[in-house]
């Protein structure tokens, strides 16, 4: 099950909510849509689901044009949108037979889906329980059952954490990891940590454009400037820049040296390193040369949120 976006526009009035962005998804990818307040991701995945209509360019589904295919379409996509859209009135059990004849099941497919449903989301404890009177954890994994009675090859789902505590984010993350192995799945969300952990490809939009597309490791590769490296060395020195600093500055590719602590004939320095390279071995080999002992090695990596907010800000 594939997505294929071209040349997508969506306009109000003068303004552009999303401008000629072009992407695909591939069966089986969980990809994670990023953007800022009013990038316009939630209008594209309005668009993708067939709740609105784009002002120009194309989107199919599994081959289906949403503008020329659009009940076929739906059918194939199960959507979670931000404000889940729930019956509180009505108990858990209730709520999904109801949803699941809205998708045409009648009978024991109905009641088989339904109690699936509810097992794969959690939900066997509450089935009798009035939605409103849930936390809102258990109303997500409500709006995720309903949104997968159907069995849908995609699923597309709108800051499904929003909201949530801690324990209920890790809940929701391995559920929709589990998804994925099966599904096609878009994740918006403002938690990089989420994408970090979920998402095997990350979009990031801004101002309605798209401004980077790739895994969240080839970003932060691409999107680092010089790297750095801090050690902590157990020596006989008593002065570390008179008598580390020009042993390390034999080593190419470093750019900067900064002591950050000597204490108890330990030191922490800190390396700056050029983009790209990496000296950790060299350290290694020297240190052991001049019978220093490495105590740490830390290499610091460029962040997703450093990515998202260099490609975000003006």
């Amino acid at each position: 099950m594939s997505i294929t976006v071209r040349n997508l526009t969506k306009k109000y009035g003068d303004q552009d909510a999303v401008h000629d962005i072009s992407f695909d998804v591939r069966t089986g990818e969980i990809l994670g849509f990023l953007g800022p307040n009013g990038a316009g991701k939630t209008t594209t995945m309005k668009i993708i689901t067939c709740y609105m209509p784009p002002t120009s360019g194309s989107v199919e589904v599994d081959g289906l044009d949403i503008a020329e295919k659009s009940l076929d379409v739906r059918r194939k996509i199960g959507y979670l949108p931000e404000m889940n859209p729930l019956y509180l009135d009505m108990n858990v059990l209730d709520y999904l037979e109801f949803s699941a004849q809205l998708h045409g099941l009648r009978g024991d497919s109905l009641r088989r889906r339904v109690n699936e449903m509810m097992r794969v989301c959690g939900l066997e404890s509450v089935r009798q329980k009035d939605i409103g009177e849930m936390s809102k954890g258990f109303r997500q994994r409500v709006g995720l059952a309903q949104a997968m009675l159907h069995e849908p090859e995609v699923l597309i789902l709108d800051e499904p954490t929003s909201g949530l505590d801690p324990n209920q984010i890790v809940e929701i993350r391995n559920l929709i990891k589990e998804l994925g192995q099966a599904k096609t799945v878009i994740l918006s969300t403002h938690i990089l940590s989420e994408v970090q952990a979920t998402c095997s490809r990350v979009l990031i939009i801004n101002e309605g454009r798209l401004v980077a597309d790739g895994s969240p490791e080839q970003l932060q590769r691409e999107f680092h400037g010089a790297e750095s490296l801090t050690i902590e060395l157990r020596t006989r020195a008593k002065d570390p820049v008179a008598e580390i600093f020009p042993k390390l500055r034999g080593i190419p590719a470093l750019s900067g040296l900064t002591l950050l602590s000597h204490e108890g004939g330990a030191s922490v320095i800190e390396l700056e390193v050029q983009k790209g390279m990496d000296v950790r071995e060299a350290v290694f080999r020297m240190s052991v040369a001049e019978d220093w002992v490495i105590l740490e090695m830390r290499r610091r990596v460029t962040t997703l949120e450093e990515v998202f907010h260099k490609l975000t800000t003006n």
